[in-house]
């Protein structure tokens, strides 16, 4: 084991340059000299649009120019962004209703874009802004989860935008019948703001017959496809680059009118055009999160093992059909629906609900954290109702190792696991054997105490496919990669795994990504797949670089059998003295005109997918007079199979749970009944604080996938995942025995209503 290879906890590379404010984010590189885009937003949820009178925004000062949706398809442009659909579980088409760039006619949700207004500055811009003319004539609003209402689009007159299903309903059926024991949960998922500490934003300048956007997103090529469909032209045409981003979450990873508005003002000015949000603006008009409901049904033979699991769950998608909302929200869902559990009568329905609010992010509505917080959380509730030990009631039922690999019931082939040792690990690390004697000392303070269980297991792959490009240097090498670093430390981790193979310096090593014209294609960002798939490609690189200079090395040493040290960097021949390093081979193979060797790119293809998973234990403790909850304690013991470097997999972690402790405790995105955001600033959306996080002790048992060479599985998401269900279980078991039931968030406001309301009907 090397000093600075996998494996080993090495610091965050970036974090100087990113700590010290030498960051280069969208505003720090856009043009100087650009023009301002500013965005008129609908003020209202739903309506006709009567009114749109430019004149005196147009003559206003400093304005260049202001787009409509009429402007877009006069100019011969599609006013309509991309989108995936399904099939119905009927095999019928889903409903796909355009999603216009600038609306024309009808807005849909509060903060829809109806014109992008083009000036000298910000300011003149929302001057210009405020001098439009724009009357609406309401509609009625809909914003429940439920069939009917006021319809959104002629292709979805009931609201429904898709109805899919996933299983066998009539094998479930014919399973729950059975059943010596059946149990049922409503459960519901809160609507969350993604809140990256960056918002969205982007710039766009003419290079000749060219167009260059610069944008903080997850990955490029999908923009550049966008736009060179967009405006009509070669893909080569459009350059798309991403410089440091603060922040993806999968939010970023979709397209947005503001990217089209931009470069469609700076062709047609041919100036530079920048853009950027403001927190509310980001509020109203980015994707969300989560937003559904969803009824759980377990069935249960007379050992306590499971024989069969049905969920119906209706899903906010928002005003329209999002990039790749209901592809993935279903799919996603459908390959963790059965966890770590040996059972095979599983059927799924999703019903997805156009409403007049922003479009919910595939990666965070009914997706990974969804499938398992539903089945988390309906796991703890039948421990409790069935008188069983919650670990227990997991024990009994989990696939063994000597079951792998096994198929599930919803198509995923499980390659490793073993999720009995790792959870026995976890409760050790919790000490839940001392769990008893904390909540008898939190009674004695007149506090209630629970402590909640959640055991995850992720689908991880994304796009399966990726590149790399290795290209030495004279003082190192320079690495193409097709991901996108949001904050995650790809700039620390690929240079460990180039070093591992070449023996070059971490600090003699640059990582280039987010540059279409640089990269010829990648997968970008998202689902956990950097590490696994990216690392494959480099590792496919690093192999060609030193096996052909390795070659070349034994023709120019005229030694038969030259060896490549990767620990100290060097070319050795057997018998001999000499000794050669990486980069005074290249410069040989240079002057001896075989320059190509110096540069080599691979492109892999992983052929299966890699399932993190692991145990969350957290402990809470509630004042009941107040209802104000405390998250006391939190243990997590993960198996993400060989860690590039551990320092950054915790890192991952503590961040994912701090995200789902914030949707647990406070975050919860509101509207009334106009639909009208009245969580749009962080005076009245609640984000997590410090004052909010436990201390979170954190611990590995790794089983090395076998889906890939490197033995590894992601870990981006894991936090998230086991955070929302554990912390609910907690919080559900401190208030099992006066029978108080309440959902998340866990707010005081919430947490001591649900108590007072328990109290007044035990008086009765």
């Amino acid at each position: 084991m090397k000093k600075f290879g996998s494996s080993q906890s090495v610091k965050r590379l970036e974090d100087a340059r990113l700590l010290t404010g030498q960051g280069r984010y969208i505003d720090d590189i856009a043009p100087k000299d650009a023009l301002v885009g500013f965005v008129l937003r609908s003020p209202v949820a739903h309506g006709t649009i009567t009114t749109l009178d430019l004149d005196a925004a147009r003559a206003a000062d400093g304005v260049h120019m202001i787009i409509t949706g009429a402007d877009i398809e006069a100019a011969g442009y599609p006013n309509a962004m991309r989108y995936v659909t399904v099939k119905n579980g009927d095999g019928s088409d889903a409903a796909a209703p355009r999603r216009p760039v600038l609306t024309t006619s009808r807005v849909r949700f509060v903060g829809e874009a109806v014109a992008f207004i083009v000036a000298d500055s910000l300011a003149q811009a929302r001057d210009a802004a405020e001098l439009i003319e724009l009357d609406i004539d309401d509609l009625p609003v809909k914003l429940d989860l439920s069939a009917g209402g006021a319809a959104l689009h002629d292709e979805a007159p009931d609201n429904v935008a898709y109805n899919w299903e996933h299983g066998d309903e009539a094998a479930v059926k014919t399973a729950m019948a059975q059943a010596k024991h059946r149990v049922s949960l409503r459960i519901e998922d809160n609507r969350i703001i993604v809140n990256s500490i960056e918002p969205r934003g982007c710039f766009a300048e003419p290079q000749g017959e060219r167009i260059h956007l610069g944008v903080n997103g997850q990955g490029v090529w999908g923009t550049k496809g966008d736009l060179s469909k967009f405006f009509g032209i070669d893909p080569s045409h459009v350059r798309v680059t991403t410089p440091d981003v603060g922040g993806g979450f999968g939010m970023k990873t979709m397209g947005y009118p503001e990217y089209f508005l931009t470069a469609m003002a700076a062709r047609h000015l041919g100036r530079p055009v920048r853009w950027m949000s403001d927190r509310t603006e980001a509020m109203l008009a980015d994707n969300a999160g989560r937003d559904l409901v969803t009824v759980s049904e377990l069935g249960f033979d007379e050992n306590y093992r499971l024989v069969a699991y049905h969920l119906d769950s209706w899903s906010n998608l928002g005003a329209y059909v999002s990039q790749y909302g209901q592809l993935i929200q279903s799919n996603l869902f459908a390959r963790v629906l059965t966890g770590t559990y040996d059972i095979q009568n599983v059927f799924f329905r999703n019903r997805a609900v156009f409403t007049n609010t922003a479009q919910v992010d595939a990666y965070r509505g009914a997706g990974r954290p969804e499938a398992i917080f539903c089945l988390e959380r309906s796991m703890d509730h039948a421990a409790r109702v069935l008188g069983v030990d919650p670990a227990e009631l997991r024990r009994r039922n989990f696939i063994r190792p000597d079951q792998m690999p096994y198929r599930t019931a919803t198509g995923e082939l499980y390659d490793v696991g073993e999720f009995g040792a790792l959870l026995d690990r976890a409760l050790e690390k919790a000490d839940l054997s001392g769990f008893d004697a904390r909540r008898a000392a939190s009674a004695a303070k007149g506090k209630l105490r629970g402590a909640g269980i959640c055991y995850y297991i992720e689908s991880i792959l994304g796009d399966p496919d990726e590149r790399a490009k290795i290209e030495l240097t004279d003082s190192g090498a320079r690495v193409y990669v097709g991901t996108q670093s949001n904050g995650q430390g790809h700039e620390t981790v690929y240079p460990q795994l180039v070093h591992d193979q070449t023996g070059l310096p971490l600090e003699a090593i640059e990582i280039v990504q987010g540059d279409s014209d640089l990269i010829e294609m990648g997968g970008g960002t998202g689902g956990s797949r950097s590490v696994t798939v990216q690392g494959m490609a480099l590792r496919a690189a690093g192999d060609s670089l030193i096996g052909g200079l390795r070659d070349f090395m034994a023709d120019h040493l005229d030694a038969d059998d030259v060896n490549f040290d990767a620990d100290e960097g060097v070319f050795r021949a057997p018998g001999s003295n000499v000794v050669v390093t990486l980069l005074e081979a290249a410069e040989a193979a240079r002057g001896a005109g075989r320059a190509d060797l110096c540069v080599v790119q691979e492109y892999v293809k992983l052929p299966g997918r890699s399932y993190p998973n692991g145990c969350h234990i957290a402990e809470v403790e509630i004042d009941p007079e107040t209802g104000v909850m405390a998250v006391d304690r939190y243990t997590v013991v993960d198996d993400f199979g060989n860690m590039m470097n551990p320092m950054l997999a915790e890192g991952q972690v503590h961040g994912g749970v701090a995200q789902g402790i914030g949707q647990a405790v406070c975050e919860r995105v509101v509207y009334d009944a106009d639909g009208q955001l009245l969580t749009a600033t962080f005076m009245d959306y609640a984000m997590p604080r410090a004052d909010n996080m436990p201390f979170i002790g954190f611990s590995i048992r790794p089983v090395p996938s076998t889906a890939n060479p490197l033995g590894m599985k992601g870990c981006g998401e894991a936090g998230t995942v086991g955070a929302l269900a554990a912390v609910s279980n907690a919080v559900n078991d401190a208030l099992a025995d006066m029978g108080a039931k309440v959902e998340m968030p866990f707010t005081p406001a919430r947490l001591w209503e649900a108590i007072e309301a328990t109290r007044a009907i035990a008086a009765e």
